[in-house]
């Protein structure tokens, strides 16, 4: 890794989640070029080894620098999210919150994969809340995050988030992060409900009831009508009121989805607010969200919770941004020099 005269740096920037890996080539915070694949940490549960992973970052790596073939010839592979655990390519612990960018910074290890590509590559330590252990009674306490924490302190970097803060990341997993005043990731906490919605869209007898894939908006009255049946009568009993609809043929396809997801939003910003994960007095970023994104937000304006959606666009660059920040701090602290074991 070695440091420019003018101070800049070009890098290949990899986020691995459980299904998905992108990977952009950047001068600085600058996208010079991007691709994706459909492979992540559920390949390596399934198959028992990274084999896959490994085949899809090597070919998206060379690729990916032939077609930035005039940009500065990166110095390494900076890399968060998933292929820092178990189900990765290496395994980077946990760093224990509150954790902002100094922190992941010196957290972040180098590795060397010669057979994927000859760079160095500086894996990014996820975030882990509460107890390494946890026991029975301070379960609720406990959370773990890999991928998050890089984007939020890009975020915090751009100046993007007004602190403190909490970032509600909706993807297959919904997960609310607290930032404190320093800009440090200081508590977490992750539901399934991403995956639930998806679940009841395909493998329930609500499949027939309401549209497949991610919806394109939400009927905020729907979506309200779904959060009241929720706190009346439960989740359960909520989810089987879309199969009433559906049989007295009432409401849309695309309104009797809005109300499932109600029903799963109610849950989850219900429980973010006994424990204080979320409040009325600190704003709520919203990302990953698409549609349902729309339905938070009203439902927080309800709950008088001001709210902002952030663009993918702006994650994006709050992803990249985190990324760089860290690869600087490694070479300013001369970890550049560092010669990785054969």
């Amino acid at each position: 890794m070695k440091r420019r005269d003018d101070g800049s740096f070009g890098a290949i920037c990899v986020d691995m989640g459980t299904t998905n890996t992108r990977v952009w080539l950047v001068r600085d915070c600058q996208v010079v070029a991007r691709l994706q694949a459909r492979a992540g940490a559920r390949d390596t549960a399934r198959d028992g080894q990274p084999a896959r992973i490994r085949r899809e970052l090597r070919r998206l790596i060379a690729k990916l620098r032939r077609a930035g073939r005039s940009a500065a010839e990166p110095v390494c592979v900076a890399a968060a999210g998933m292929i820092g655990s178990p189900l990765g390519l290496a395994e980077v612990p946990h760093l224990t919150a509150p954790a902002g960018i100094e922190e992941l910074a010196a957290g972040a290890r180098l590795f060397s994969f010669p057979d994927i590509c000859e760079l160095p590559f500086l894996f990014v330590p996820g975030v882990r809340s509460g107890a390494v252990g946890p026991e029975i009674e301070t379960l609720w306490q406990s959370d773990v995050m890999r991928g998050e924490e890089t984007m939020c302190a890009g975020l915090v970097a751009l100046g993007r988030l007004h602190l403190p803060a909490t970032v509600l990341n909706l993807g297959s997993h919904w997960k609310a992060i607290r930032i404190d005043a320093s800009g440090r990731v200081a508590a977490s906490t992750t539901s399934l409900s991403g995956e639930m919605i998806h679940a009841a869209q395909t493998a329930t007898i609500l499949a027939s009831a309401v549209p497949p894939g991610k919806p394109e908006e939400v009927d905020p009255e729907w979506c309200e009508a779904g959060m009241r049946e929720e706190r009346r009568a439960g989740l359960a009993r909520a989810l089987f009121c879309v199969r009433l609809l559906e049989l007295g043929g009432h409401a849309t396809p695309p309104q009797r989805l809005s109300f499932l997801i109600g029903a799963f939003i109610a849950v989850d910003l219900d429980a973010l607010l006994a424990r204080g994960m979320i409040t009325a007095r600190e704003p709520v970023f919203i990302t990953g969200g698409g549609a349902v994104a729309a339905g938070w937000q009203y439902a927080l304006l309800r709950a008088s919770v001001p709210s902002d959606i952030l663009s993918v666009a702006e994650t994006e660059a709050g992803l990249l941004a985190g990324l760089h920040h860290i690869v600087s701090r490694k070479i300013a602290r001369g970890d550049a020099n560092i010669r990785l074991p054969a």
